[in-house]
């Protein structure tokens, strides 16, 4: 852990605000059954171990602007298939069904952290919000094309995969031009989005990460670096460019 880091943890959790999306789903806690925000606990533990503070944000997109007003940065966490008429496709057989208050509260996060220039980190479904919200679309079911179920073997069980990096690329610059994720998807970008590059390739040709040029840090990426506790470097690039944008005298927590 670098110095930047142990001095904002032990800070006591000072560091950027990053806001963490959550999704409404039910589940059972002490004698309720009911609905909850939720969000896997790994993401919040790689903000704070990176210098961040998270923050948790659950589903309300009326709110999108004001809430991220109040942040310095912003991670679209891993989930749920994002509808395809959201891309402008017909759901395929494999599509999962429908999280709409979830896709709409992401969509609207996306667009206004594009507005403000807010450093982002797209893990998994966070890569593919992005792409459609800047105007790209979605292939359903990647074993489709590739034949293997490599991306995602079975039910709670992470693929491994090798992924080829861009050199000079921001990704590359963090993490290196070769390493082996953690994946569990089926879906994958069809056609990026014009605001996007291409930074990370699977063996199978399957885009495994983007970034833009264009933006001070936006990097998304489609495997799930939360799960690596040893590895925080994608993490600490967003907490980093946060706290980067904050000494630039950026407004926030309005």
């Amino acid at each position: 852990m670098d110095s930047s880091v142990s001095d904002s943890v032990s800070e006591g959790g000072t560091g950027p605000l990053i806001g963490l999306t959550t999704y409404r789903e039910r589940a059972q806690s002490l004698v309720w059954d009911t609905d909850f925000a939720l969000l896997h606990q790994v993401y919040v533990d790689a903000v704070v171990a990176a210098g961040g503070t998270a923050v948790l944000l659950p589903p309300q997109p009326a709110s999108a602007a004001n809430v991220l007003a109040r942040l310095d940065g912003l991670v679209l966490t891993g989930g749920a298939d994002v509808e395809p008429n959201r891309y402008g496709h017909t759901p395929g057989l494999r599509t999962g069904a429908p999280r709409r208050d979830r896709d709409e509260w992401e969509l609207a996060l996306a667009h206004a952290a594009l507005d403000l220039d807010l450093p982002v980190l797209g893990v998994c479904r966070g890569l593919q919000v992005l792409n459609v919200a800047l105007g790209g679309t979605l292939e359903q079911h990647v074993p489709d094309r590739v034949g293997h179920t490599g991306h995602q073997p079975a039910p709670g069980r992470f693929g491994h995969v090798h992924v080829r990096v861009r050199a000079a690329s921001r990704l590359a610059a963090l993490v290196g031009e070769d390493l082996t994720v953690s994946c569990y998807h089926h879906q994958s970008i069809a056609v990026l989005a014009p605001d996007l590059s291409v930074v990370g390739v699977a063996d199978d040709g399957t885009i495994e990460a983007v970034e833009s040029a264009r933006r001070p840090f936006l990097l998304a990426v489609q495997w799930h670096p939360e799960q690596d506790s040893t590895d925080r470097r994608l993490f600490q690039g967003l907490v980093d460019a946060a706290r980067r944008r904050v000494a630039d005298g950026a407004p926030t927590h309005a």
